[in-house]
């Protein structure tokens, strides 16, 4: 290229890591720096010619294929055409708006709102431009470079440069300060926030050395100086529980109070139920009701009741909290269930979506008390068909409250209150259940972790949740309503446009994401379908039953769920793929959910004879709810993390444990510990018996002298080396130095071969997950919310 002219930007990607060019990566790289010529020089126009002259093409192919490339700009929107023929740097379309993801200190992704991560901006660290994890920004692409070639495999991802910060994610952070004579900084909580927060002398507070703060930024990192903040609330100090809990809390901008109006508010309901109000409803106080709910639970929002009737069928009724009743639009109460969207599970906490009086009091189906409820009544033949089915509002007396583990003991017995009663329901909840398989329900059942605390919150012990056949009954009736209730709607529809609802969707996979997981599942011996989508879930529930048991269960079905996209609220009629069901909506949790709340309202307008309400409205709710529940799960997985950590901590140093392989990067492996599902990293400084590298491609991490494999999926023995309770983290140590292969494919077959003749039941329920970005490939526990 001549002088007289600016350089196109150079690609990121330094020389010496790049492959050996193939045809397309050598057009790829001609046609980025043709395009990076138009951005350099976008106050300017150039005809073909004058590229031509720029870029020394004198041979005819080149000038075609130039030209060609030109062409190809064009048509993409990066370059506009002249009438003159000339042509120029389309600036406009080159700037998209998005959300920071930081996902590690050397680069973040923005997205793009599109709903494929493939098509979000990846932007080095040095070009964030001072935005943060969370932050809303406007952001550039770069043409002259992008994230990955088609030579190399992967998908192409066009980098960025924040321009402008549109909106902070946050203003306040949560961290661990380490105070000085004459100043402070903050260590931040969050996992994405990479740099220590300067605090002045004077903006300290009361805060001590070693305290948990939550600090308010004044100044953001903007390449010139360090970001600084000052301490609003000290929560105590790091490492005790309270402090922690709350910690965790503050850093995902979780409430720990309610406001006083919303207190005050929930406090003038009257818990009277007037007589009048139960003249409009349809009376099943004289049915046989009851609760299964967990035994600690303090909430009960659904209720299941029978009837048998005399032409053999049953009468099965769906009984949810009127919430709705209680919480009327307009209100303190409504708008604080709209901002807050969901409750959240921490492992010794609920910080609820409602306040006491309503989600354990006025909405809690507790014995022997009258309650107003907004019902899914069906007519179900002995071989579990819906004959017909009735929705509205009810009043219904709880005749018994079982525990799960109560509900199951009657069953495996014999003996117990309502015997023939949760028989009847458990029978047909396995009908029920097969049926959805039948029809394509994919099978997700992940392994929940469970957490014995002494008085003052430190864990005892580590369990895995277990998923008997009371649990699995619940769910399937809770399932039935929520797919009827969503069909109903959807049925009244008049005229062209259906009925505006609000639906929990969960988009079909990637099936190049699937394919991908299909070869990396079958160097274990597993064998998944994925081109046909009709046998995908048969192939993919084989998967999960033979996974059973095997030391790289947890880490494969993490993955698999990752492949999958992610379950969301919608007004968009799209299905749920990971269901099978055409239609489904969430009806069944007002108390904890705010979309449930959303549905009742929706149904009993449509009951009145309402027309569709606004759609973008809906949609605008829907979206808010998503981003809260995401939340929730990610302050949820924080809190067990913690935990998980804070056990590991108290272990004598010398102890082994058993652990797989769930994660290889280029700076070490992931091990997941069998006995407490914690997960630690194993440095690559740590693997002192050789020089280790880093195979992507495989997952595995290779020995340049002594060829030793460490993969995804190995069985490793693994001591605890430190145990970062500030962070989260364990680093671990590997007792060996050695892999312990998880056996061949002939192994892993007999061993599935000898299950199968065990002859026991699997289980199975319906579940979602989603992909994650370009990061280490872990497992993690899920809680699974349909």
């Amino acid at each position: 290229m001549r002088n007289n002219r600016n350089k196109p930007r150079e690609n990121r990607r330094s020389a010496q890591n790049r492959p050996v060019p193939s045809a397309n990566s050598f057009l790829d790289e001609m046609k980025n720096d043709i395009a990076a010529f138009f951005e350099i020089n976008s106050g300017e126009s150039f005809s073909q010619a004058a590229v031509l002259e720029n870029f020394d093409v004198n041979e005819r192919k080149m000038k075609l294929l130039t030209n060609g490339l030109i062409g190809e700009l064009t048509d993409e929107g990066l370059l506009t055409r002249h009438p003159d023929g000339t042509y120029q740097f389309n600036e406009s379309d080159q700037t998209v708006e998005g959300v920071v993801d930081h996902v590690n200190p050397r680069f973040a992704f923005v997205g793009t709102g599109s709903g494929d991560r493939d098509d979000d901006i990846y932007v080095s660290t040095e070009d964030l431009n001072g935005a943060i994890d969370g932050d809303t920004v406007k952001v550039k692409r770069l043409s002259g470079s992008s994230y990955g070639s088609r030579s190399q495999g992967r998908s192409r991802r066009v980098e960025g440069r924040v321009t402008e910060v549109v909106e902070r994610g946050r203003s306040e952070l949560v961290g661990r300060i380490e105070t000085w004579p004459n100043y402070g900084q903050v260590i931040p909580d969050s996992k994405k926030i990479y740099e220590e927060i300067y605090i002045p002398k004077d903006k300290l507070g009361e805060a001590k050395d070693g305290d948990k703060v939550i600090i308010r930024m004044t100044r953001f990192p903007d390449g010139r100086h360090r970001p600084e903040g000052e301490v609003i609330s000290v929560l105590g100090q790091a490492g005790e529980h309270n402090t922690e809990m709350h910690a965790i809390l503050a850093e995902f901008g979780l409430p720990v109070h309610f406001p006083d109006a919303v207190e005050q508010e929930s406090e003038r309901i009257s818990e009277q139920i007037p007589e009048e109000e139960i003249a409009k409803r349809r009376d099943m106080r004289g049915v046989t009701t009851f609760t299964i709910d967990p035994e600690d639970a303090k909430d009960f929002d659904d209720a299941l009741s029978v009837l048998m009737l005399e032409n053999g069928n049953y009468e099965i009724g769906v009984h949810i909290a009127d919430v709705t009743h209680y919480i009327r639009m307009g209100t303190a109460l409504e708008d604080e269930a709209f901002k807050r969207g969901t409750s959240v599970y921490l492992v010794d906490r609920v910080v609820p979506m409602l306040p006491e009086k309503l989600s354990n009091n006025l909405c809690s189906l507790r014995p022997n008390e009258d309650k107003l409820t907004f019902s899914a009544v069906f007519e179900m033949t002995p071989d579990a068909k819906v004959k017909k089915e009735w929705f509205g509002r009810t009043v219904i007396h709880s005749d018994r409250r079982f525990a799960y583990e109560e509900a199951q003991n009657v069953v495996d017995t014999g003996q117990g209150d309502y015997l023939e009663e949760l028989r009847l329901l458990n029978e047909i909840a396995f009908k029920l259940r097969d049926e959805r398989f039948r029809h394509g329900a994919i099978n997700f059942e992940t392994v929940e972790v469970r957490f014995k605390l002494d008085e003052n919150g430190v864990p005892l012990s580590v369990y895995p949740k277990v998923r008997k056949d009371a649990h699995k009954l619940i769910e399937e009736f809770m399932l039935l309503a929520n797919k009827r209730v969503a069909e109903f709607v959807h049925n009244l529809s008049r005229g062209e446009h259906p009925n505006v609802m609000v639906y929990r969707v969960h988009d079909s996979p990637d099936f190049e994401k699937l394919r991908t997981f299909a070869t990396f599942a079958g160097r274990f011996g597993y064998k998944l379908k994925v081109d046909n989508e009709k046998e995908l879930s048969k192939s993919f529930n084989t998967m999960m039953d033979d996974l059973e048991g095997q030391p790289e269960q947890n880490a494969l079905q993490q993955l698999a769920i990752r492949t999958m996209a992610k379950a969301r609220y919608s007004t968009e009629d799209i299905g749920h793929f990971g269901l099978a069901f055409r239609r489904y909506s969430h009806f069944t949790s007002p108390i904890r959910r705010y979309p449930d709340m959303m549905a009742h309202r929706l149904l009993q307008h449509y009951l009145d004879g309402g027309k569709s309400v606004d759609r973008e409205e809906y949609e605008a709710r829907c979206k808010q709810s998503s981003d809260r529940e995401r939340v929730a799960v990610d302050a949820e997985r924080a809190s067990i993390k913690y935990k998980q950590v804070e056990f590991m901590s108290r272990m004598d140093r010398d102890q082994e444990f058993a652990g797989v392989i769930t994660g290889v990067t280029d700076f070490g492996m992931f091990v997941e510990i069998t006995e407490t599902s914690a997960e630690g990293l194993v440095r690559m400084t740590d693997l002192e018996d050789d020089f280790y590298e880093f195979d992507k491609d495989n997952y595995r991490l290779i020995g340049k002298r002594t060829k030793r494999i460490f993969a995804f999926g190995d069985t490793v023995k693994v001591r605890v080396k430190e145990a970062n309770l500030a962070r989260r983290s364990l680093d671990l140590w590997l007792v060996d130095g050695k892999s312990t292969p998880s056996g061949s494919l002939k192994s892993r077959l007999t061993r599935r071969e000898s299950k199968a003749g065990e002859g026991r039941s699997k289980s199975r329920s319906g579940g979602t997950g989603g992909s994650k970005r370009e990061k280490p490939v872990k497992a993690k526990s899920d809680r699974k919310r349909r």
